[in-house]
This record gives C-alpha cells, structure tokens and sequence, in this order.
C-alpha cells in the first residue's frame, strides 16, 4: 500500500470526487482531505492510499493535470522528517 500526496485540489473538492477522479487507475483505500476548519472546506492538498502498481499509474497520468484551473501534484507521501521546522525556544 502506498500513500500518495495530492496537491492543487480546488476548494471543492469531496472524497467522493477525488475517489472518481483516482479510481480510475485502481482501487482507492483511503482518502484524506486536509480542510478548513470553520467551513469544512478543502484547503487544496489531501492523502490516499493505493497499491503500488496503481499508485505509479496514477502519478503518471495525474501529476501536471488541469483539473478545476489549477495543477494537480501527484507524489509519493514523504515523511516529515523530524527537528525541522520551528525550533524549540529556550
């Protein structure tokens, strides 16, 4: 299984069109959109887990489409690595 991050989602979009949009290279595990709090709206980026063999699929004929006006990024999830970021106050 693997994750995939997707970038340059429009504003409106659900789970449920970013199931249609990705299943047609595969079957979907999960999908996880990051949103708004206040609205519930998506915030543009999100996650979903695919097999390997379907997650490549789906990178190659997705990542640099325009879908909604914008770009899509389709990668693989890259851990964060820790230490990074803000650092610690002392």
């Amino acid at each position: 299984m693997k994750k995939l991050f997707i970038g340059g989602l429009s504003k409106d979009a659900t789970e449920a069109s970013v199931t249609d949009l990705f299943s047609n290279y595969g079957r979907v595990h999960s999908v996880q959109l990051v949103t708004e709090i206040f609205s519930g709206r998506c915030r543009g980026f999100g996650f979903i887990e695919m097999e390997g063999h379907e997650a490549r699929a789906a990178i190659e004929a997705l990542d640099g489409r325009t879908q909604d006006g914008t770009s899509l990024k389709v990668r693989y999830e890259q851990p964060r690595e820790r230490g990074k970021g803000r650092g610690r106050r002392r």
